[in-house]
């Protein structure tokens, strides 16, 4: 009878599709959030003076948090002593408080302008809200890559990474769809973020239903012959700092996500200033990244699951990021239909080494560290996400402008920034394939395959 039981969970497909669809809606809801102000920079310029610097500085601060008071690092060790249940909801709470600031800041309500330690106190205010919401989403984010990689171990792992993936990736396009026409509709620059908002309390409850199942996942493990899960120890992390194949993925992560998030915070006016495209439909062409990263994703994670390969899959796609970036600093077909074809590239790019970094780390680390793993690799990508946005908004303000009030910025530049990720990003996934040679992690071996092979 103990046997049904654990089948009806974890061994059932039923029950680990399900968690993975719940704990899925809690990310898209994160995603949309996260993108929600990046199809509005021209909006927020226009409106309330914000000059290319604050823009920048105010992308970035989402990793403030994250990189400079080690709250992801701390969210990972919290997540491996306290569980996948209290860690999730905490992150929930973080994302929800943090999005209820940044409104607050870009709303009709606010009313305080001045200026705190030199920033305009509407910037400062937005950024603390932004750094907030990337303090909680990034903790979702581990939590969640860890709750997979326990109801799908052994199984279609970085299929069922994909999936998650490209359910995220549904709400950055809605993100980039949806932000300037309800901009637009309502008059205010403040309610695409009000929109995102509501939907986070959606994924919070999703992430309640998602702690009840995971409950009754234990309560069966114990009444089986299972062994128990090995506690974390925090001098565990002495041993995975150690591993040289950990660090060359974390690596790799923060330059591949370096040459993609913060572009697509500056895609939408990139398509203005450079293709000519109008601002009303500007962001569904950056949003292509996201649609094809929602069909890709899974193709590629089951490719994965099925056939190995997966070092060779993340050094296709860093090298695609190159191509990518190069193309979009060329001085040569300024025209809508040639962003699109070079956007859909990126998709590719964008679904290839996502499929196969995160079923990768499991390889790696073992499963009672993979909070501390995530939450590292996702620190040190926080250290691009926050100083790559800044330096791009400096380098438009100082060397970019164009002078023209239609077309204020020449992106040749920051796409050339972008493409110099792309090659430092290759180049580590080249060391990685290498890396897995000499030590058999596994890499470019089956998941499915390995575990029947134990």
């Amino acid at each position: 009878m103990t046997e049904i039981i654990r089948k009806k969970l974890n061994d059932n497909p039923v029950a680990r599709w399900g968690v993975l669809a719940i704990v899925s809606i809690t990310m898209m809801c994160g995603y949309f959030i996260t993108d929600v102000m990046a199809p509005l920079q021209t909006m927020l310029e226009e409106n309330f003076g914000w000059s290319g610097t604050e823009y920048g500085l105010f992308t970035g601060a989402y990793g403030w948090f994250n990189v400079f008071l080690f709250i992801l690092i701390v969210g990972g060790v919290i997540l491996d002593k306290k569980g996948m249940r209290f860690t999730g909801i905490l992150a929930c709470f973080l994302m929800i408080v943090g999005c209820t600031v940044k409104y607050y800041a870009v709303s009709p309500f606010f009313s305080h302008e001045g200026y705190v330690f030199g920033m305009r106190t509407q910037v400062l205010l937005a950024c603390a809200g932004f750094a907030t919401f990337g303090a909680g989403v990034e903790i979702a984010g581990i939590t969640v890559t860890k709750i997979i990689a326990r109801w799908f171990k052994g199984k279609e792992i970085a299929l069922a990474m994909g999936l998650q993936v490209a359910t995220a990736r549904i709400g950055t396009s809605l993100a980039f769809a949806l932000s300037v026409p309800l901009a637009k509709k309502f008059n205010e620059i403040s309610a695409p973020v009000l929109f995102g908002l509501a939907i986070l309390c959606i994924g919070l409850l999703s992430f309640i239903v998602f702690c009840v199942m995971d409950r009754k996942l234990d309560e069966s493990i114990r009444g089986t012959n299972s062994a128990p899960e090995e506690s974390f120890r925090l001098k565990d992390i002495r041993q995975m700092i150690r591993i040289k194949g950990f660090w060359l993925i974390a690596v790799l992560c923060v330059l591949f996500y370096s040459a993609v998030f913060p572009f697509l915070k500056y895609a939408t006016s990139l398509m203005i200033n450079k293709y000519g495209i109008p601002e009303d439909w500007a962001g569904y062409i950056p949003s292509l990244i996201s649609l094809g990263a929602i069909v890709l994703t899974p193709i590629f994670g089951s490719l994965y699951d099925r056939t190995g390969k997966g070092a060779s899959i993340m050094y296709l796609g860093a090298f695609l990021i190159i191509v990518v970036h190069v193309l979009f600093a060329l001085p040569v077909l300024n025209v809508w239909w040639f962003a699109a074809a070079v956007m859909v590239i990126l998709g590719i790019a964008f679904s290839l080494v996502p499929s196969a970094m995160w079923p990768s780390v499991p390889k790696i680390i073992p499963q009672h560290m993979l909070g501390s793993a995530y939450a590292t690799i996702f620190w040190v990508q926080n250290i691009g996400l926050a100083g790559v946005p800044t330096l791009i908004g400096w380098v438009l303000a100082k060397y970019c402008m164009t002078g023209n009030p239609d077309t204020p910025y020449d992106y040749t530049l920051p796409m050339i920034i972008f493409a110099s990720f792309g090659v430092a990003a290759a180049f580590v996934a080249f060391l990685l394939k290498k890396e897995d040679k000499k030590k058999g992690y596994g890499l470019e071996l089956p998941n499915i395959e390995q575990k029947k092979a134990q």
